[in-house]
């Protein structure tokens, strides 16, 4: 268990099971899924490009010839699927994680104004950027599960005892690649994405551990 929380920190709202309802932690998740579905908006708004994820939907969407949204779906549960010999579980955050984000990035897109110059495009893609990698490091902090992506980013962390700024990477241009090979558009927005989001997140975490000493008791 002290390897996992060398991964993921222990905080004052770490919740106590995947399924417990507690202020904290909820509140804590919620907050952080926010900023993540208006930091994936505000990126999408600056057409930088997507993030990687959705270069690989645009690319199994037009080598399987139905829709973007079906290519997620698909993507989404094969992921899961990568869950079990990692022996990871579902969670409030893994349910919330997909709702949330969905409803903010469609609330974002919706009514945030459309950047007009380059500078307010690089704003928009850079702020998007930081607030989904900062955004992703606290919801996980919760310890109420992950979603289908983040999932297995911290699954092959416990497995290969690697840090997660590593693993995102590799994920994150990975994925990049293959959904460039299929045929999905790549932007610098979405280079940029792949290749600092991990980073954003370790980061953060880094700076949560060092926070948490100053302002929390030592936990057992």
């Amino acid at each position: 268990m002290k390897h996992k929380f060398r991964v993921l920190p222990k905080t004052s709202w770490t919740a106590g099971s995947f399924w417990s309802f507690e202020f904290k932690p909820l509140a804590v998740l919620l907050f952080a899924l926010t900023i993540m579905g208006f930091g994936e908006g505000l990126l999408l708004l600056s057409n930088f490009g997507s993030a990687p994820w959705t270069v690989l939907s645009q690319g199994v969407a037009l080598q399987g010839h139905f829709s973007v949204g079906w290519a997620s779906l698909i993507i989404s549960c094969l992921v899961m699927l990568m869950w079990f010999p990692l022996k990871l579980r579902v969670g409030i955050g893994t349910l919330l994680n997909i709702v949330v984000i969905a409803l903010l990035l469609g609330a974002t897109t919706a009514y945030m104004p459309q950047p007009e110059t380059l500078g307010e495009r690089l704003i928009y893609a850079l702020i998007g950027i930081l607030l989904f990698g900062v955004g992703s490091a606290f919801y996980l902090t919760a310890h109420q599960g992950a979603g289908p992506r983040d999932g297995l980013m911290v699954g092959l962390c416990y497995r290969f005892r690697l840090k997660i700024g590593t693993v995102r990477t590799v994920l994150e241009v990975g994925v990049c690649a293959l959904g460039f090979l299929l045929g999905g558009t790549v932007g610098i927005g979405t280079l940029f994405f792949a290749f600092s989001i991990g980073w954003i997140m370790q980061l953060t975490l880094s700076a949560i551990v060092f926070l948490h000493r100053f302002v929390a008791p030592p936990q057992a």
